[in-house]
């Protein structure tokens, strides 16, 4: 993929912002884009792990089954982020399964391409490194909130998270369904404790929307611990 969009997209990803304009070009010309319809299917739990990807376009889900039919939320990445990374570097089948959450476009980069480029891009080597500690650190402080904190602040955190930052008011489209896998509660008792702050004001929910009205109300809550 010798071309200026390749060499765009890449150059807002966080792996590749490490590098010199030649490096970023380089990698570009192994890189081979993807659509993806929300819904559909982009990699599956024990599929080979020849590939990573980065997000040009949208959002991507990474996600695991459970024995009773559910999902585990991981995490939902958007566009600048990579995934499909562990697979690719220890060369053995996929961790967790990863969904099209809404229209993607992404930029699929071959294992035996990547490899060699990281040797000889130490820089990059070491930014890989980077977003993989960040993300055993997120991983970490998961199931820490799970062990130690109760279903209201794990939920503050979660709706936190998905605001962007500096702004006030913010409309979620997360179904409390899917609120609930991500914290590790029931959809009942997430759907209790946004109903409480419903009528405390701190967030309103309308026609499948979560508006998140006082988000200093949810730090607040966080900080309190």
């Amino acid at each position: 993929m010798r071309s200026n969009s390749g060499f765009k997209a890449l150059e807002k990803c966080t792996l590749f912002s490490a590098l010199d304009e030649k490096g970023r070009r380089e990698i570009a010309a192994y890189a081979q884009p993807r659509k993806f319809a929300a819904g559909d299917p982009i990699c599956r739990l024990d599929d080979d792990g020849d590939s990573m990807m980065a997000i040009v376009v949208g959002t991507v889900r990474i996600w695991l089954p459970t024995i009773r039919g559910k999902e585990i939320i991981l995490a939902d990445l958007r566009a600048g982020e990579l995934f499909g990374e562990i697979a690719l570097l220890d060369g053995k089948p996929r961790s967790a399964n990863a969904t099209a959450l809404t229209n993607c476009e992404l930029l699929v980069l071959e294992r035996r391409d990547v490899l060699p480029f990281l040797e000889r891009n130490p820089k990059a080597c070491m930014k890989l490194m980077e977003i993989l500690c960040a993300r055993i650190r997120r991983s970490d402080e998961r199931m820490s909130d799970i062990a130690f904190f109760d279903l209201p602040m794990r939920l503050a955190k979660t709706l936190l998270y998905y605001q962007p930052q500096n702004r006030g008011v913010t409309k979620l489209s997360l179904s409390q369904t899917e609120l609930a896998e991500m914290v590790g509660g029931s959809r009942e008792k997430v759907n209790r404790c946004l109903r409480d702050w419903q009528r405390k004001g701190i967030l309103e929910l309308k026609d499948r929307w979560t508006i998140i009205l006082k988000p200093e109300a949810l730090r607040q809550l966080i900080e309190s611990v």
